[in-house]
């Protein structure tokens, strides 16, 4: 070998040794790194957006959803090592058995959790509505279901936490702090998950498992940039002081600081992400946020 192609061997190695050690101290590094997670409700929007965050950071994810094949589908594109590392697990709330049975498969396949994001949340506007015009039942069956989806699957996973402690956040919604004039079930269900979330914080404390709550404000997925128009989405942000809605990254970013050993010292928090939505005067739109929008 001549002394040129030696040194441009030498060379060569020197940037796969580089890259081999930025990988490494990558993975040294990532916030989740061997953690097992549960994601409910996460083909899509705010979910899938945390399922992605966690993957980012090395965790293993289980995607509890009620379609599987569009949980593959999603996986599928992923890159091939996070593919490894990602699997559905079927949950469907209208079987509320799944709440349990969905976490008892992961835990029991796993041997611990140590991340359960309840992602799950529904309500019917066109029947939900204020407190004339709701049906009582429509008002039960949706605080119902949305309360069964972090009861339910909270309890399963304490047993599985028990060992090495965990991490529970609920992705409650700045409805449940800030009243609506409409959807009196859903901010109902949401803001009894906030008071969920602060009980289950005290109680399981001596067992070292955190709860959280992240609230989002209005935030840019699929489905709401489809079902606001242009004029609602103005009146609504003259009222957000950051003027703009949330994209579903930055909502992940937020669970994801709370599933991380970055707050291992913070449980029982309740933390609105809504471009200050539910901190300014009931003026500000009048004032500022009129002006802003001109």
């Amino acid at each position: 070998m001549s002394g040129f192609l030696f040194y441009l061997y030498l060379l060569i190695l020197e940037d796969i040794i580089l890259l081999l050690a930025k990988s490494i101290e990558r993975r040294l590094k990532m916030r989740l790194q061997g953690k097992v997670a549960i994601v409910t409700a996460s083909t899509r929007g705010i979910g899938f957006a945390i399922v992605k965050s966690f993957l980012n950071e090395g965790a293993k994810v289980y995607m509890a959803v009620r379609n599987i094949q569009r949980a593959n589908d999603s996986i599928a594109q992923f890159p091939k090592e996070w593919q490894e590392r990602v699997f559905p697990v079927f949950c469907d709330a209208s079987k509320e058995e799944s709440f349990s049975s969905s976490v008892e498969e992961v835990g029991k396949k796993e041997g611990h959790i140590d991340i359960l994001v309840n992602n799950f949340g529904t309500s019917d506007p066109t029947k939900d509505k204020d407190l004339r015009n709701t049906d009582p039942k429509v008002f039960i069956d949706t605080i119902s279901i949305n309360l069964k989806s972090v009861f339910m699957t909270s309890q399963a996973a304490l047993k599985y936490m028990d060992k090495n402690g965990g991490s529970i956040i609920n992705i409650s919604s700045i409805g449940g702090k800030v009243p609506d004039l409409s959807q009196v079930a859903y901010g109902t269900s949401k803001a009894a998950i906030n008071y969920l979330t602060q009980l289950i914080s005290v109680t399981e404390a001596r067992n070292n498992i955190r709860c959280n709550a992240v609230l989002p404000g209005i935030t840019a997925t699929d489905a709401v940039k489809q079902n606001i128009n242009e004029a609602f989405q103005g009146m609504f942000l003259k009222h957000v002081p950051l003027n703009r809605m949330a994209l579903p990254e930055e909502i992940a970013n937020a669970v994801l600081f709370f599933a991380s050993d970055e707050s291992k010292y913070i449980t029982g928090q309740v933390l609105a992400v809504a471009g200050g939505f539910d901190i300014a005067t009931p003026l500000y739109g009048d004032f500022i946020g009129k002006d802003r929008s001109k």
